[in-house]
């Protein structure tokens, strides 16, 4: 299979990971991925979400180094900046997020196995594709005059946006359960930044950010991973704004779901 860069194996794994996306797509109509507040038992085994959240994400990290590290532009400028924006990605989502969540002592855990699994399916086909397209260079784009392409520029900016917004918004919902305290109320209305306009600002910026990335990396693996994360978010989305909606009789009526004003 020759269709994108030349490389049957790298290929390969590229329309599998695109055949994964129209799963979870279609699969975001008929229930939400059972960790957090939508967590179930019924899946199988719970793992603590600390652990569930570090397990998943740990091939975003190890998987791409693998595959970066073999290429021959690894110590390359452009190279070098692609994978400096994929190692503060994930050194957020894949180390400090899980390390960062409070838990209420003694509860159940609430992170799925199969979630974990499905996860790092997702985070090892993600850290391969990016990995090896970054320091081989498949397409011929990543030269020097990459770094002021207007593409790159561009989604450079789109990416940082939407980090800063998933950042700010975590740091928000974390601090909602004071660490001196962790006994109190499990679930409150957060206020404040992007939570001024949406329910679920951390998953806005997550698809800001990777649409971004998308943009500055101007390769379809970066679409594969913008679609995976829009099939899960944005139905999970819609059904956090559900239950914060059912759950708190003053939860604000004009906070929209995922996207300020309109949705």
């Amino acid at each position: 299979m020759h269709w994108y860069t030349g490389y049957s194996s790298y290929d390969t794994v590229l329309t599998f990971a695109f055949g994964f996306a129209a799963f979870v797509i279609i699969g975001g109509f008929f229930g939400q991925s059972s960790y957090g507040r939508f967590s179930s038992a019924k899946l199988g085994f719970n793992l603590n979400p600390k652990f569930g959240w570090w397990l998943m994400e740990i091939p975003a990290t190890v998987v791409f180094a693998a595959a970066y590290l073999c290429g021959p532009a690894r110590f390359e400028p452009t190279s070098l900046v692609l994978a400096g924006i994929w190692v503060l990605h994930y050194a957020n989502r894949g180390w400090f997020f899980p390390l960062a969540i409070r838990q209420v002592p003694g509860k159940r855990s609430t992170f799925n196995i199969s979630v974990v699994v499905m996860g790092m399916l997702v985070t090892t086909m993600h850290g391969y594709l990016n990995g090896a397209l970054f320091s081989h260079d498949y397409l011929g784009q990543y030269g020097p005059g990459w770094l002021t392409d207007p593409r790159f520029v561009v989604g450079l900016v789109i990416y940082l946006c939407g980090f800063a917004l998933l950042v700010s918004s975590e740091s928000i919902v974390r601090n909602l359960r004071d660490k001196n305290n962790p006994g109190a109320a499990e679930y409150r209305i957060p206020f404040g930044g992007g939570f001024r306009f949406v329910t679920s600002p951390a998953y806005l910026g997550e698809l800001i950010a990777w649409t971004g990335f998308a943009v500055l990396t101007w390769a379809l693996p970066g679409v594969v991973i913008l679609l995976i994360t829009a099939g899960n978010l944005v139905p999970r989305a819609l059904q956090t704004h559900r239950w914060y909606r059912e759950k708190f009789a003053d939860y604000p009526t004009d906070r929209k779901a995922l996207v300020p004003f309109l949705w």
